[in-house]
């Protein structure tokens, strides 16, 4: 975005907030279930309730409630308004708390540009929102916030039954036990355009054959129908379990909920030291040790998938050249093992330059060559032409910034969106050169799995 016009959105978010107060309280309580807490707002605050945790399980954020959102249908400058925004809302806060600061959560579209109709009927191209109550968990400690926006001059009273609800949810959270959820069963599963799709994997190979782009990802819709509506808590809960060693995300957006496990951070940003993941190449995990280190020493000696790395490696390196001093990129890949399926993994670190932000990171990092290709702008129009589906907040950033600018966004891949009686999953893969169809539908099946048991839909090795 050129400064004149930063200058203009930014003008206009500090005139939106002026005469704004940004009323915050936290309290230290007895460490309690997350989940708990979450379920505990389900009936007051049922479609505006938000969840994250960390992969190394030392952050967990819980909020519900909405003091304020932010959110664009706007296809261009959506990172630049929600960033302008925050930091106009951020100077607002009356009574910041130096120990826990407000934190704004939610995510992005994938493409803006893609016009297809979707099932992401309640979800903008920008969706973030400030929680009225707010769980977070460090170690082991507990704290619940209370957020009140206003430009109201009297509020006391306001503010004072927010205490009163803020009890009622801890309360609600510490004494009732939390429930050990039945997995769902899904009555239906459909594959969706699944002829479209295969037909989409021939096109793009031989669009990359004629040397047009390097990398496409192309990807897919699995939907699954139930008897009756399924429960977030019940979902959040099923893949907690089902993949402990990933990140855990949840947004609801009225009767919609997004949800997922992702093994694939995007940024994190704390006190200005920036931390990415290169995640991509994968094969699936070996029935036993000796058969798991032969697929995993062979992913690492294999052609493909070490080219598919490096296009990912070399961008986000390239990006924290720009943005960061010192950055730290190790020479070579690693293993990243969990459950279904092992990836190659680089991690890069730097510095956050004086002016650079996380979301300016976000901005630029999405989407990275693991999920949109090789160059980026030509692979997006591509998957805009030949995808046959709409991807929503799928493999796009989802996550959150505090008042100081601390946070952390992952890639939302291993997701699904809960719609009523209906779940739509999502998966993909890098088509290259010598891709073909039948080898990516596989590669799909392996990366649909962990959402498949946690939601109840079966899958067999022959699917």
């Amino acid at each position: 975005m050129n400064s004149e016009s930063s200058s203009s959105t930014q003008q206009s978010a500090e005139s939106h907030y002026e005469g704004y107060r940004f009323y915050t309280e936290t309290i230290e309580v007895t460490r309690m279930s997350a989940l708990a807490f979450f379920e505990a707002g389900g009936d007051e605050y049922a479609g505006k309730r938000m969840y994250w945790q960390n992969r190394e399980k030392t952050f967990t954020l819980v909020g519900i409630g909405h003091a304020h959102v932010l959110s664009t249908n706007k296809s261009t400058g959506r990172f630049e308004k929600i960033k302008e925004d925050w930091k106009s809302l951020c100077r607002q806060i009356v009574n910041e708390e130096s120990s826990v600061q407000p934190v704004l959560f939610g995510g992005f579209s994938f493409d803006p540009l893609n016009n297809k109709p979707s099932e992401w009927t309640r979800f903008p191209q920008a969706y973030f929102a400030v929680p009225t109550f707010q769980l977070i968990l460090k170690g082991e400690q507990a704290f619940v916030s209370i957020h009140f926006i206003t430009d109201q001059q009297e509020s006391f009273a306001e503010f004072d039954a927010m205490r009163k609800e803020r009890d009622k949810l801890i309360h609600a959270a510490q004494v009732t036990e939390v429930d050990k959820y039945d997995k769902p069963q899904a009555i239906g599963r459909t594959e969706l355009r699944k002829e479209e799709y295969l037909g989409s994997i021939q096109q793009v190979t031989d669009i990359i054959k004629a040397e047009r782009v390097e990398k496409v990802v192309i990807a897919r819709t699995l939907k699954l129908e139930y008897a009756q509506k399924l429960s977030p808590a019940a979902a959040l809960y099923q893949v907690s379990n089902e993949q402990p060693e990933s990140f855990l995300f949840g947004l609801e957006a009225e009767e919609q909920f997004f949800f997922g496990a992702t093994p694939e951070r995007l940024v994190k940003v704390e006190d200005r030291k920036a931390l990415s993941t290169c995640l991509a190449g994968s094969t699936p995990r070996g029935k036993t040790v000796e058969k798991d280190t032969e697929l995993g020493e062979a992913l690492l000696k294999d052609p493909k998938n070490r080219a598919e790395h490096q296009y990912v490696v070399k961008m986000i390196s390239e990006v924290f050249e720009a943005n960061c001093s010192r950055t730290i990129v190790p020479k070579l890949p690693k293993l990243m093992k969990i459950r279904d399926i092992q990836h190659l993994y680089t991690p890069v670190e730097g510095e956050l330059n004086s002016g650079s932000t996380l979301f300016d990171l976000v901005e630029v990092l999405h989407p990275t060559p693991a999920l949109g290709g090789e160059p980026k702008l030509k692979a997006l129009e591509l998957i805009r032409d030949y995808e046959a589906m709409n991807r929503g907040y799928y493999a796009a950033p989802v996550g959150w910034i505090d008042a100081k600018g601390d946070g952390e966004f992952a890639v939302a891949i291993r997701s699904a969106l809960l719609d009523g009686e209906k779940a739509y999953l999502y998966a993909g893969g890098g088509i290259v050169a010598d891709s073909t169809p039948e080898s990516e539908y596989d590669e799909t099946w392996v990366k649909f799995r962990p959402m498949l048991r946690a939601l109840g839909g079966q899958w067999s090795d022959e699917s």
